[in-house]
């Protein structure tokens, strides 16, 4: 029988291996279905991983596809040291776009600097009061946290359509489910490259992400409150004799969590719709899962998971445009990546042992 045994001791070395084995255990079982599928695997792995960077404004494209997937995953990665587990950024992402978008509407005419930062702020509020009712839910009801996150998240989806093809929704549409353009005061605007000028769609919202990663870096590990994540994650029993809360923690990481996935659909509406629609998001809530477990929980490595994660979407959109490979089979690469990122975190902490059957005779009884 095949049983896993704790590690007495994990090896550094191994956590920097792991991904990394986990992106070529991708890549290798990738080629496998393309050639079933009778495609040419090197052609195909080359629109998905080498295409995205082979022109400067891919590369842009690149960073804007990964801004969301950053500041949602620097958010779970709070959760997740915490042994909290937020299943529901997708749904907190479109709150938070949704309560920023119904700001920007009710001041149609105005040219205020400030309606951004305010857009910004209520959909912080709005992600993180999302969040909230999973947490009061976990440590008043107990309730599952996966569970309560992930059907939020459905909810969320039907408010947004609800209120986009009803008291939001644009006169002037000509029938399409859409909303009225922001203003200009609540659109985030192109961000142009020193000596280049404005390539692709970059915008300043990913300043945004870049400048997160290393204060949520800060506030993980240099901070008693990341201290108190840490613990309550890794040893719940030592955090209760240190007189941490896990309840304050559950919430604390979880409003945390949600804010910044509102703020996520904030950044994603104002700087590349510019309106509300039915679906705002493309998944990003759950994508950025794996862009968490593929940076190791670590905020720093959440930047280079972010973009390797879009690199792979945009891939598959190169790939399908190129070579004619269904779209599904993007999702595909994704699915495998966490399979084999769960497996190296496993095999971190566990090994493999072999039991063989054998009889106790003194007590007559048979055990594996």
């Amino acid at each position: 029988m095949i049983r896993l045994v704790p590690r007495t001791e994990t090896s550094p070395l191994y956590a920097v291996i792991s991904p990394v084995a986990a992106i070529l255990a991708t890549v290798i079982a990738g080629a496998l279905i393309f050639t079933f599928l009778g495609y040419n695997a090197g052609e195909a792995l080359y629109h998905f991983f080498i295409s995205p960077l082979s022109r400067i404004d891919r590369i842009t494209d690149l960073v804007v596809k990964a801004c969301p997937l950053i500041i949602i995953a620097l958010g779970l990665v709070f959760c997740y040291r915490a042994n909290i587990w937020n299943i529901g950024a997708e749904g907190q992402y479109i709150i938070g776009a949704l309560a920023a978008g119904w700001l920007a509407l009710s001041f149609p005419d105005t040219t205020s600097p400030l309606l951004l930062p305010a857009m910004m702020a209520i959909a912080l509020m709005a992600g993180a009061a999302w969040a909230a009712i999973a947490a009061l839910c976990k440590t008043i009801f107990n309730a599952n946290e996966i569970l309560v996150t992930l059907m939020l998240s459905y909810v969320a989806a039907l408010v947004m359509d609800v209120l986009v093809r009803g008291p939001l929704r644009d006169p002037m549409a000509f029938g399409f489910p859409l909303t009225p353009m922001y203003p200009d005061a609540g659109l985030i605007t192109r961000m142009p490259l020193p000596g280049i000028g404005y390539v692709g769609q970059l915008h300043y919202g990913v300043l945004i992400a870049f400048a997160l990663a290393p204060l949520a870096w800060w506030l993980l590990h240099r901070t008693l409150p990341g201290f108190q994540v840490r613990v309550m994650g890794s040893s719940p029993r030592a955090g209760r004799f240190a007189g941490f809360s896990q309840k304050r923690t559950t919430i604390g990481v979880l409003l945390l969590s949600g804010g910044l996935a509102g703020l996520a659909g904030m950044v994603e509406v104002s700087a590349n719709i510019g309106q509300l629609q039915p679906n705002v998001s493309f998944g990003y809530g759950f994508t950025a899962i794996i862009v968490a477990f593929l940076a190791r929980l670590n905020p720093i490595g959440v930047i280079f998971a972010g973009l390797l994660v879009a690199m792979a979407e945009l891939g598959g959109d190169n790939a399908q445009i190129a070579l004619g490979i269904p779209k599904v089979v993007t999702g595909l690469f994704k699915g495998i990546l966490l399979f084999f990122l769960l497996a190296g975190a496993t095999l971190q902490h566990y090994r493999i042992t072999w039991r063989g059957l054998h009889i106790k005779k003194e007590h007559g009884e048979t055990s594996s």
